[in-house]
């Protein structure tokens, strides 16, 4: 069985590219502050008028559905019994704020004694890049995640990852997931599904499953949420060094280097960057 990367000795300190503009954890320094902070960013974007046809509208109306998913979560498990898939991607971030924020229905019953982070996993690349290292290890600090990490190797599979954790926090019976259905095996994935047979068994939930790629970039650079800095360079859908690439439709020939990913159109083209 797999065994969960050791915690380091002392956590590295947020790198100051990642300091946050207006990200709601700017002042938040518990769990009840996070969670306030991101219910009121998110009460603020859904009170903003749009134009019905713009995409902002079309975010807003995600936002709506997507939280009324996790509020089902939340009415079915108890948080003992939830957690969250986090790898710093864009999707995962969209979900991670968006649970945040509809935790602050529980802040009654959250005791904060007894509960200080939010329940995590993370199965790393064998070969991650360092951004991503960072930007996850600064995302665990500032958005208060007890977040178990797992690197793939010929010992630690991705379902292997999720049987370890699964063993170690038998309390879980429901996993957060940030796929979508553009993603690999996500096309006939619904908001609640249980796990493949061979897979260790609890209920997966996809929240996000249904956003579109310019909605993702759409709520995070509304929001001025702090996202992972490959994205600024080109990347378009992150995995290890050995097999991400910078998205080649974003290549600028006329300035010589690779627009950000959030300037790419077509969902198609996502992962063109990755082999």
């Amino acid at each position: 069985m797999s065994t969960a990367d050791p915690e380091p000795q002392q956590p590295h300190p947020p790198p100051s590219s990642y300091m946050p503009q207006s990200t709601p954890s700017h002042h938040a320094s518990s769990l009840t502050s996070i969670i306030t902070a991101c219910h009121t960013l998110i009460a603020t974007f859904l009170s903003e008028t749009h134009d019905p046809d713009s995409v902002l509208a079309r975010v807003q109306n995600q936002t709506r559905i997507s939280l009324r998913i996790i509020t089902d979560a939340l009415a079915q498990y108890t948080l003992d019994e939830l957690a969250l898939s986090y790898n710093g991607g864009k999707d995962c971030l969209v979900l991670l704020i968006l649970f945040l924020a509809a935790l602050h229905s529980k802040l009654p019953s959250i005791d904060e004694t007894k509960r200080p982070l939010i329940s995590a996993m993370y199965v790393a690349e064998a070969d991650p890049f360092e951004a991503m290292e960072e930007f996850v290890n600064w995302s665990k600090q500032i958005y208060h995640l007890d977040l178990a990490r797992y690197t793939k190797n010929a010992n630690t599979t991705l379902k292997g990852g999720f049987e370890d954790y699964l063993a170690r926090n038998p309390s879980i019976k429901a996993i957060f997931v940030g796929m979508r259905r553009t993603d690999p095996h996500g096309a006939n994935l619904t908001w609640f599904d249980r796990t493949d047979s061979g897979w260790p068994d609890f209920m997966r939930i996809h929240p996000v499953i249904d956003w579109r790629y310019a909605e993702i970039w759409t709520f995070l650079r509304h929001l001025k949420l702090e996202y992972c800095s490959l994205y600024d360079m080109g990347y378009t859908s992150l995995g290890g060094l050995s097999n991400t690439h910078q998205n080649p439709s974003l290549w600028d020939p006329v300035k010589e280097e690779y627009r950000p990913a959030y300037e790419l159109t077509d969902d198609k083209l996502e992962r063109s960057g990755r082999s």
